[in-house]
């Protein structure tokens, strides 16, 4: 079976064992898996998991949903784990810039931190569900995700929300634009979502560049509508269109 058709794509996957993989495949060839492992064959990695050529019952390509794992240049978006909840607490939470601009801060505390990514991982199940973590060469560097889908009254979803932040570390490298140019290009082409919003504050001149950047359109302001404490901000409403 040629293996290599099958890098980078995603798949669903059933060994001899009865066992069933879903995900994004990596080829794995001889030359690779013979000096890493000692096989004698070729195989396909998902996630942690390697199988060998010999081992697959049947094999097919499928078109994901949900929070799949999509790859940039610069990056990894992937699914959160409950091993985030630690570097997510101290690299964004305890960091004040944090929620600055939106008084919004879900991993204030390593408690909440904890809960936070519990509710990520249980909501995997929903195809809906939209959470990432960006990923840096196995370095938590931020997260992304969207939220709070618009539904007309026949049931039909079209509109949902997208946020995102970056570890002050990682700024001013690109990550945030790359991501949100990838999952504006995912939930448009892939998931059928006609349009993305996305909000800032008018003071908020690094998000205002990511997100127009990124392709998404200033559509209005709501003047004075972001209360964080004392003091409150302009609303940018920004926009993305599926293309046609």
């Amino acid at each position: 079976m040629n293996l290599s058709q099958y890098e980078g794509k995603y798949i669903r996957l059933k060994d001899i064992y009865g066992q069933t993989f879903t995900g994004r495949a990596s080829h794995g060839n001889y030359e690779f898996l013979m000096h890493e492992y000692g096989g004698d064959e070729d195989g396909i990695f998902i996630e942690d998991w390697l199988i060998y050529n010999s081992q697959i019952e049947s094999i097919e390509e499928i078109v994901p949903h949900g929070t799949v794992e999509l790859w940039t240049e610069q990056l990894v978006l992937r699914r959160y784990t409950m091993e985030d909840a630690e570097p997510l607490y101290r690299r964004l939470g305890s960091d004040s810039a944090m929620s600055e601009y939106s008084g919004w801060n879900p991993y204030a505390t390593l408690e909440t931190a904890q809960e936070t990514v519990r509710k990520f991982i249980d909501s995997y199940d929903d195809e809906h569900s939209y959470s990432w973590v960006m990923d840096v060469d196995d370095v938590l560097a931020g997260t992304i995700g969207a939220y709070d889908y618009k539904c007309d009254p026949d049931g039909k979803c079209d509109q949902i929300e997208v946020g995102y932040s970056v570890v002050q570390s990682w700024q001013g490298r690109g990550l945030a634009t790359a991501a949100l140019t990838k999952v504006l290009e995912y939930l448009t082409e892939n998931e059928g979502i006609s349009c993305v919003t996305a909000w800032c504050a008018a003071k908020n001149a690094g998000s205002r560049r990511v997100l127009e950047k990124s392709g998404m359109q200033l559509v209005r302001t709501e003047k004075d509508s972001i209360a964080v404490g004392e003091k409150t901000y302009d609303k940018l409403i920004y926009e993305y269109r599926a293309k046609r």
